[in-house]
């Protein structure tokens, strides 16, 4: 019996769950495919999907487990759920930067967060900044906050000046 992580979150796509599961398992190390299932005859008149097209994509990212679900084109994603990257470097910052936002909405970057080629809202941002923004009385605080204001992606250079003032 497989072990399953206690909450799971779940991405509805229309019908492109394995190509964005395999997508995003080629960015992110320690990733893979579990497991696919197939819708079945089962149900048709209800989701209308051919017998043996996929139906979920259990995959790993970094060893967290998500689902993709092809439910077909009733619900979009948007900004209100993110996925958020904490990076150590920069180098990590540019790389995931450039991995996910390539083919996405370049107009729906702002402040570290970028839109996939999916819908996928993802915030790729320094581990660095939840000290940063900790004291939110703090002139660092609001130094950090000026500076991220103004970028699209992180520059993690940028906003340690800034916090040192």
């Amino acid at each position: 019996m497989q072990l399953v992580q206690r909450i799971t979150p779940c991405l509805w796509f229309d019908n492109q769950a394995e190509e964005a599961a395999r997508f995003y398992t080629a960015i992110f190390k320690n990733s893979k495919i579990v497991q696919i299932t197939r819708y079945g005859k089962a149900g048709h008149e209800i989701h209308g999907r051919p017998a043996g097209s996929v139906l979920t994509v259990e995959f790993e990212l970094d060893g967290q487990t998500f689902t993709a679900l092809n439910g077909g084109p009733v619900f979009k994603f948007n900004e209100a759920v993110s996925l958020q990257i904490n990076c150590d470097t920069q180098e990590e910052i540019d790389y995931y930067w450039e991995k996910l936002s390539e083919g996405g909405d370049p107009q729906a970057q702002q402040c570290g967060w970028l839109k996939d080629q999916y819908g996928v809202s993802w915030q790729v941002t320094p581990r660095a900044m939840h000290d940063m923004l900790a004291d939110h009385t703090s002139a660092k605080y609001e130094r950090v906050m000026e500076a991220m204001l103004r970028m699209k992606k992180l520059d993690l250079a940028e906003l340690q000046r800034a916090y040192a003032g």
